[in-house]
């Protein structure tokens, strides 16, 4: 072999590994995931719940992932605007925390998938066409919080057999949601953000079952976070558990921190433990961190290279009751051992 095609070989030998090098590193350069949420910071009980799952699963942050975050902090304009930068910044897959972040994800794009949490009833809301068979570029987990609105009343009358009402508070945009008052002999305030289809669901539902536990939903529509305010501060505390609330499933008015505001006087039950922890008397519901640990197996089906359309909407799978002690000790009420009995978990400080 001349000089000249010894050369060549050498550096033909050299070059190939490198190559080879280089398509490996490449292969395995971690995949971009992008986490959307309303909330004010970015390690929400929804995104822990989703890191954990998917090191669970063996995606390790910062070995095969990493995570782009964009967040709303409570403005439905920023989400949306957060949601246009993930689908600028080209991620994998959109991980949406809450039916605000899902709707704005959905909008923003229809080629990057997206995985939801906590949905109350994703096809009333459009997120999917179906739970079977969501369609298009989006699936999740949907909280069950429309179908377990029943259990919520349940829980609530079982753990305060005193309540006389339960109030219904909702957006009224939408004119054609509002529901009469259901006669009763108690009654119940349930709050309620009924421009978002999945609350008049829940809304609808909690009507119907108020009659069969003796107890009156009072339907009371607001406009704005102010009204909605406002409206609270009606509630007669000073009767106390003779009045309740149902809180509502979605943040967009921001009635769940007033609820909580007035919490040490009136029995609230929630959708949600993180209320409960935040004060609220009493939740029925799925957790987020389990919601998000949940959707992590979907995140990892879609980077595995499944499409979001083949993969069913799931239901939460870890449904609890929360009762918080302290708050009940501050309504000076004494829950009934059997309401006890039934609860998951107990909070006492």
């Amino acid at each position: 072999m001349d000089r000249r095609h010894f050369l060549k070989a050498a550096t033909l030998g050299v070059l190939a590994p490198a190559v080879g090098a280089e398509a490996q590193q490449r292969q395995q350069s971690p995949r971009r995931v992008g986490l959307l949420s309303s909330a004010y910071y970015p390690n929400s009980p929804a995104v822990q719940g989703l890191k954990t799952g998917l090191r669970e699963v063996g995606f390790e942050e910062g070995r095969d992932l990493v995570f782009e975050t964009a967040l709303g902090e409570g403005d439905a304009h920023r989400v949306r605007a957060a949601a246009a930068a993930l689908v600028r910044a080209k991620v994998e897959v959109i991980f949406a925390d809450q039916e605000g972040a899902a709707r704005a994800a959905k909008d923003a794009t229809d080629r990057i998938p997206v995985v939801f949490t906590a949905v109350g009833d994703p096809v009333a809301t459009g997120m999917v066409k179906s739970l079977a068979h969501p369609g298009a570029n989006v699936t999740g987990v949907s909280g069950l919080t429309t179908e377990l609105v029943p259990k919520r009343l349940e829980s609530l009358k079982a753990a305060v057999p005193g309540v006389r009402q339960v109030w219904a508070v909702y957006d009224a945009a939408d004119p054609a949601s509002r529901k009469a008052a259901v006669p009763g002999v108690r009654q119940v305030w349930a709050v309620y953000d009924a421009a978002d289809p999945a609350s008049r669901l829940a809304a609808q539902k909690a009507a119907s079952v108020a009659r069969a536990l003796g107890l009156e939903l009072l339907d009371r529509p607001v406009r704005s976070s102010a009204e909605a305010i406002a409206l609270l501060k009606t509630v007669p505390l000073k009767e106390g558990v003779k009045h309740g609330l149902l809180a509502p499933l979605e943040v967009n008015l921001n009635i769940q921190g007033s609820v909580i505001d007035i919490s040490p006087w009136v029995p609230s039950v929630f959708d949600s433990p993180y209320w409960v922890e935040a004060g609220a008397l009493m939740s029925y519901g799925a957790g987020t961190v389990a919601m998000g640990q949940q959707a992590a197996r979907l995140v990892a089906k879609i980077l595995r290279g499944e499409r979001p359309q083949d993969l069913p909407v799931e239901g939460a799978n870890r449904i609890e009751l929360v009762i918080n002690l302290k708050t009940a000790k501050q309504l000076h009420l004494t829950i009934p051992e059997s309401a006890l009995a039934r609860a998951d978990r107990l909070i006492r400080e």
